[in-house]
């Protein structure tokens, strides 16, 4: 392809989106408003790769912001697609797929005796907090700066993701009373949760968090952060609420709940129980999920909710984890790819650091550690948007903001990462001379 054309089509359809579509995206991140240019639009993708519509090919390190635990179009996902759309695309009204995937999680996930199959991961965590306050009958939520959980009103405050990369406030649409009866912590401060909790007592319904947070880039809970967190819930009968939209079956086959041991009251889950495809799940115990309409008050609904093309990917993702070696291989790749890194990091002499549990991560623009959100926002972003920059250049393709998690599938083989290492190396040399 000629120089000259590169980037051009791409370039096109973002101008023709931006007349249609507010800012030119359905969802902000994508904007590359962080990093500068037009962002891709993608074409296709298959294994590692993807390629966009000038013809050009990446390695992919966003997989749809973590679902693609097995890279693009792996074949029996889609031989899944195919037949289950085959017989329909929509029903409104119960499918025996639905009935299987609710066993298979409840299997996989000790902490999960009872599931609802809903649409997203935000309507997921709309409906665990609505779930929260009617089984407690308290008004308040305690979240963590930087955490995202979607773009629910409660949500908003103090948000990591695409709030935090546009460097936006809370967000206008948000009301004083919402705001109010919702506290905020800082993520890995016990004692400032503690404190909240005894500023006020029996007001908060649940405390919710990413228990291993991509929301902010990626950041682990320091030791004996969780199990705290479960204590003074216990204490101030406050639900546990873990959101591994991201973390759920990526990090284990249990999700980070099985990483680190630790029992959540509630859970919501997305992205990767649909194979790529459109889906989210609450769940937990069962005198809790009880609660739900039908079978209690507590309502939430959704027509599209147990889609049976989603479910149909959900089901044959979840069948690929039956193989013993895909969590070892994930965290074999993913110390490569770290370890690769932080050897170009070291050679060049930079005060930067990559954070990393199994196949999530990220490359901080500072010297780290992260452990919260005041940590994270100290990272380098000019700096971060030249790297981004000179690594899409040389074919990697990275979240497009250093407040995002990246992911690595099982489909990144070691040619593909060490191509991958190789690759930042000289990006980093580019933004860094």
């Amino acid at each position: 392809m000629n120089d000259g054309q590169r980037g051009k089509r791409s370039e096109a359809l973002f101008e023709r989106a931006r007349v249609r579509i507010p800012g030119g995206v359905n969802s902000p991140v994508r904007a590359f408003r962080a990093v500068g240019g037009a962002p891709l639009f993608v074409a296709r993708g298959e294994g590692p790769h993807i390629w966009d519509v000038d013809g050009r090919r990446y390695i992919d390190y966003v997989g749809s912001w973590g679902p693609l635990l097995f890279g693009h179009a792996h074949p029996r996902i889609i031989d899944a697609v195919r037949e289950a759309a085959a017989s329909g695309t929509s029903f409104g009204a119960p499918t025996e797929r639905e009935v299987v995937l609710a066993e298979r999680i409840c299997a996989l996930v000790p902490s999960i005796e009872m599931v609802r199959l809903v649409n997203s991961g935000t309507e997921a965590t709309m409906a665990v907090v609505r779930l929260a306050r009617a089984a407690t009958g308290r008004a308040c939520i305690l979240k963590f700066a930087g955490c995202y959980h979607g773009h629910a009103d409660s949500f908003l405050i103090k948000a990591g993701s695409g709030v935090a990369t546009l460097g936006l406030p809370d967000s206008p649409g948000v009301t004083p009373g919402t705001a109010a009866d919702t506290l905020v912590a800082e993520f890995n401060d016990l004692a400032g949760v503690e404190a909240l909790l005894d500023a006020h007592p029996r007001r908060v319904a649940c405390i919710i968090l990413e228990p291993v947070v991509g929301n902010m880039g990626l950041v682990p809970p320091a030791d004996g952060f969780l199990v705290g967190l479960r204590r003074l819930c216990d204490t101030h009968g406050a639900l546990l609420v873990f959101d591994e939209v991201m973390t759920g079956f990526r990090l284990a086959r249990g999700g980070a709940q099985e990483l680190y041991g630790v029992r959540p009251d509630l859970s919501t889950f997305g992205k990767v129980i649909g194979g790529g495809m459109p889906i989210g799940a609450y769940g937990g115990r069962r005198d809790l999920m009880e609660m739900v309409a039908p079978s209690g008050p507590m309502y939430q609904a959704g027509t599209l909710s147990g889609n049976p093309i989603a479910v149909a990917a959900g089901l044959a993702m979840l069948d690929l984890l039956d193989d013993g070696t895909v969590f070892r291989n994930l965290e074999a790749r993913g110390r490569a790819l770290e370890d690769g890194v932080c050897s170009h990091v070291r050679r060049l002499g930079l005060d930067i650091c990559l954070q990393r549990v199994g196949s999530m991560w990220t490359l901080f623009f500072q010297p780290g550690p992260v452990r919260d959100w005041p940590s994270a926002a100290k990272s380098d972003t000019a700096r971060f948007a030249r790297f981004f920059r000179a690594l899409l250049e040389r074919g990697v393709y990275l979240a497009p903001s250093q407040y995002e998690a990246c992911f690595v599938s099982a489909a990144h083989d070691d040619a593909v990462i060490a191509e991958t290492v190789a690759a930042i190396g000289g990006a980093l040399e580019e933004a860094f001379a």
